[in-house]
C-alpha cells in the first residue's frame, strides 16, 4: 500500500531476464535516495522491440521476483494490466501512479545505459518535468550517458549525487547521477 508523504521509485524494464545489475540499480537508489518502496515495473512489450522477441511476462516477472530481494521491493505488471487504459509508454505509466496515489513522492529510477538513450522515448521531456529522476552508474556506458542528449538539456536541473536524500522532495525537472560499484551483467549476454 502506498500513502502520501511516501518516497516511492518506480523502476521500468522488460528485465528480460532480470539480474543483479538490476537488483543493484534498484538497492543503490532505495538506500541512496531513501526510499520506502522500489516498484520494479515489468513492461508487457518493449515498444522498440518485436513481439516475438521477448520472454512471455509471467517468466520475467519470475525473473524480477528472484532478483529483487530486498526491502520494499514490490513486483508489478501494472503497465499489461493497464494495457487498453493507455499504458503502453512511461509516461502514461507514470501520470496513472500519480493520479493514483496523489501526495506520494515518486522518483523515475534507471540504469545509465538507459540514460544514453533516453532521448528517443515517448514523452521523455515531459517525463523529466513529471517527477525526478536517478540515475545509477552501470559499466561501459558510464562516461557516455553523462554527455547524453537528455543529461545535456537538463544540465541545469541536476543535482549532486551528495544531496541524493532530498531528491524525492524535489520539483522536477531535477535529477542526479549516482555513482556506484559497477555490476557488469546485462539481460543481452544472459539471453545469449
Amino acid at each position: 500500500m502506498l500513502l502520501p508523504g511516501m518516497r516511492v521509485g518506480l523502476y521500468g524494464g522488460t528485465f528480460d531476464p532480470a539480474h543483479a545489475g538490476h537488483a543493484h540499480v534498484a538497492e543503490t537508489a532505495r538506500r541512496r535516495l531513501g526510499l520506502d518502496r522500489v516498484i520494479w515495473l515489468v513492461a508487457p512489450q518493449n515498444p522498440v522491440k518485436a513481439w516475438a522477441a521477448s520472454t512471455p511476462l509471467p517468466e520475467r516477472m519470475e525473473s524480477a521476483r528472484r532478483q529483487a530481494r530486498g526491502p520494499g521491493m514490490i513486483i508489478s505488471d501494472i503497465e499489461a494490466r493497464l494495457g487498453g487504459a493507455g499504458a503502453r509508454y512511461t509516461i502514461d505509466t507514470l501520470r496513472a501512479f500519480k493520479a493514483r496515489y496523489p501526495g506520494v513522492r515518486f522518483v523515475w529510477i534507471m540504469g545509465a545505459d538507459n540514460l544514453a538513450s533516453f532521448h528517443h522515448w515517448r514523452g521523455w521531456t515531459a517525463l523529466m518535468r513529471e517527477v525526478p529522476i536517478a540515475v545509477v552508474s552501470r559499466p561501459h556506458i558510464a562516461l557516455r550517458s553523462r554527455f547524453a542528449a537528455a543529461a545535456r538539456r537538463f544540465a541545469f536541473a541536476r543535482r549532486p549525487a551528495s544531496a541524493a536524500r532530498t531528491l524525492p522532495l524535489a520539483t522536477p525537472p531535477a535529477w542526479t547521477y549516482l555513482p556506484a560499484p559497477f555490476r557488469a551483467v546485462s539481460s543481452t549476454a544472459l539471453r545469449g
